[in-house]
């Protein structure tokens, strides 16, 4: 065997690698220096995820440079890969493992391969075996905990924070919204419809927010909490708030467009938007904890958007917020809000 490099680093240090995109330029690396004509690679993992399938890590020996494909059917276990390889040379793959949904490790060449050399990569990717079970198995844990917290929870927690009262006070532009009369349509619509209809709301709003930086901490019934953390300043966590805001409502106008046109009535929501500390971190029982924020600005946005319906308003925004947007927006005085020691300052947008 002439891969001294290569399988001395799969048996010692490979089980450490941080990702598989890592992994895969390493061990391309070593290959290319124990010899062997590679002009690319590709590693797919399976993704227990609700979205995808499968995630590929596409590496060219030229640059270096590592790429991901997400695959969003099942239909063949490594069909990015395979299509991406085949367009740099001759392909050489392999199933790593014995399990359903092993890794699938496959290699280009800037030439056919020898028959040796097909035989040395696939002695690499017997050996690769323990590590690639041990990477997907991390890879798979952290898409299940992203799918369920979210990834900055998701972070905190695989990076130790289990304790039940441990946490973090930290600074976010807050995020309320619920759609309007849910219990009378719920009572009117089939369980199924129901679940669809919640799962387009859902959509637009929890994707609104995270294509602007915020994270979706809850979904209570047809109710959602989210926040956009200071990163950089206050004010960049505010605007962050209304883009998402801007966004979710033009989502909003759309699926309305499409249920009127299938004879279904629309779906009017309110939301709320506050700035303020909350304390992030692990709360309940001792058994059962929930990775959520809590605090007065919690609770001020939740009462705020109670507003909405009463004022009607679909978008309020409170005197913190407004104090850190140039955002053009109207004032609608003060209000007291149940639970809240002083009234509040609030704001919409023109037009609403």
């Amino acid at each position: 065997m002439d891969l001294p490099n290569s399988l001395a680093w799969l048996i010692d240090e490979a089980g450490t690698s941080p990702d598989p995109d890592w992994f895969l330029a390493e061990l391309g690396r070593r290959l290319l220096t124990d010899g062997l004509p590679l002009a690319g690679g590709a590693l797919t993992l399976a993704a227990p995820h609700p979205i995808l399938a499968r995630r590929t890590w596409l590496w060219r020996a030229e640059t270096g440079a590592v790429i991901e494909a997400l695959s969003f059917t099942d239909i063949s276990r490594n069909q990015a890969g395979h299509e991406w390889l085949s367009g740099l040379g001759p392909v050489a793959e392999d199933v790593v493992g014995l399990v359903p949904d092993s890794p699938v490790l496959g290699w280009a060449g800037t030439r056919l391969f020898t028959p040796a050399e097909a035989g040395d990569l696939h002695e690499v990717a017997r050996f690769a075996a323990p590590s690639l079970a041990a990477l997907a198995a991390r890879v798979g844990l952290t898409a299940l905990l992203e799918a369920y917290l979210g990834k900055r929870s998701a972070a905190r927690v695989q990076a130790g924070a289990l304790s039940r009262g441990t946490g973090e006070t930290i600074p976010a532009a807050l995020l309320c919204a619920d759609l309007r009369d849910f219990t009378a349509l719920s009572e009117a619509t089939e369980p199924a419809v129901m679940i669809a209809t919640l799962d387009a709301w859902f959509d637009r709003i929890a994707g609104a927010v995270h294509a602007f930086g915020g994270e979706v901490l809850k979904f209570m019934g047809d109710g959602v909490l989210a926040i956009f953390p200071v990163t950089t300043t206050p004010a960049s966590a505010c605007e962050a708030a209304l883009r998402a805001v801007a966004s979710a409502r033009a989502g909003m106008a759309h699926l309305d467009t499409v249920r009127q046109g299938q004879g279904l009535p629309t779906l009017p929501f309110g939301v709320a938007l506050h700035f303020g500390e909350i304390l992030w971190g692990n709360i309940g029982a001792a058994d059962r904890l929930d990775f959520t924020a809590i605090g007065p600005a919690v609770n001020l946005v939740s009462r705020l958007e109670g507003l909405c319906k009463p004022l009607g308003r679909t978008v309020l925004l409170s005197g913190a917020v407004a104090a850190e947007t140039t955002t053009t927006l109207v004032s609608m005085g003060y209000h007291s809000l149940r639970g809240i020691a002083e009234p509040c300052a609030v704001f919409t947008l023109p037009g609403d």
